[in-house]
C-alpha cells in the first residue's frame, strides 16, 4: 500500500487566527481614514502580506510611496504578533485534537502547510509545534497558493507522493493549489466557496474516523 499523509493549512483549519489578521488590517485601514468590513476581509484570505495591503489600499483608494507601505506592513505585523504571542491550545478549532490522535494513532504523517512566516510559533502558542511531522511556512516558499509549491514542499518532507497526500483547506486558493499539485483536497468551511474541493465539511468535527 501506499502511504498516504495530510497536509493542513493553518489559519481556519488548525487555528482562527484570521480574526486576528482582520483586527489589524481594520486598525491600520481606519489610521488611513476608511473602514474595512468583514466582506471586504474575505478578499484577504490567503493572500501574501503585501498583496492584502495592496487590495487594502485600493479600497480605501489611497496611494503610498513603498517606503509608507513598508512601515504599515511592518506596524500590522507587530500588532497581529501582539494578538498572536497572547494565544494558547483554547484556540485550536473543533476536532482538530481528534484528528490528529487519529492519524497518529494510524502512524499516518502530518505536515503543516501554511504561507504565513508566523506559523512555528502560533503552533508553539496553542502546543502543537512538536506533532507535525514536518512544518512549511512562508520562509520555505516564494510562491503563494493557488500557486502548489508550498504542498510539493510539504509531500517531499514527508517523503510521500503528491498524489498520495491530502490536503485539509478552508481557502479557496489552497484548494486550487492542492488541485494543481495532483493531492486530494478537503475544504473545511462553505461548501458554495469551496466547490473545488473533492470533500467539504463545515469543520473539522464532521470528519469521522471511518471517513
Amino acid at each position: 500500500m501506499n502511504k498516504k499523509a495530510f497536509i493542513f493549512d493553518l489559519d481556519g483549519v488548525i487555528v482562527d487566527t484570521a480574526k486576528y489578521h482582520y483586527l489589524a488590517w481594520k486598525n491600520l485601514a481606519i489610521s488611513l481614514g476608511f473602514d474595512f468590513t468583514e466582506e471586504q476581509n474575505e478578499q484577504l484570505k490567503g493572500v501574501s502580506r503585501v498583496k492584502s495591503l495592496e487590495i487594502l489600499l485600493k479600497i480605501g483608494n489611497v496611494k503610498l510611496d513603498n517606503d509608507k507601505k513598508n512601515s504599515l506592513l511592518q506596524e500590522k505585523n507587530k500588532e497581529y504578533l501582539e494578538y498572536v504571542n497572547r494565544m494558547d491550545s483554547d484556540e485550536i478549532l473543533p476536532g482538530v485534537l481528534n484528528v490528529l490522535d487519529f492519524l497518529d494513532d494510524n502512524n499516518i504523517k502530518y505536515a503543516l502547510g501554511s504561507a504565513s512566516k508566523n506559523a512555528p510559533l502560533i503552533l508553539e502558542k496553542v502546543g502543537l509545534l512538536n506533532r507535525f511531522y514536518a512544518l512549511v511556512d512562508g520562509n520555505d516558499v516564494s510562491n503563494a497558493k493557488p500557486d502548489p509549491e508550498v504542498f510539493l514542499i510539504g509531500a517531499k518532507k514527508l517523503n510521500v507522493s503528491p498524489e498520495n497526500c491530502i490536503v485539509v483547506e478552508d481557502a479557496i486558493a489552497g484548494v486550487q493549489a492542492a488541485n494543481a499539485a495532483k493531492m486530494l483536497s478537503i475544504g473545511i468551511g462553505d461548501a458554495t466557496v469551496l466547490f473545488e474541493a473533492k470533500f467539504v465539511f463545515n469543520d473539522m468535527t464532521e470528519i469521522s474516523s471511518d471517513f
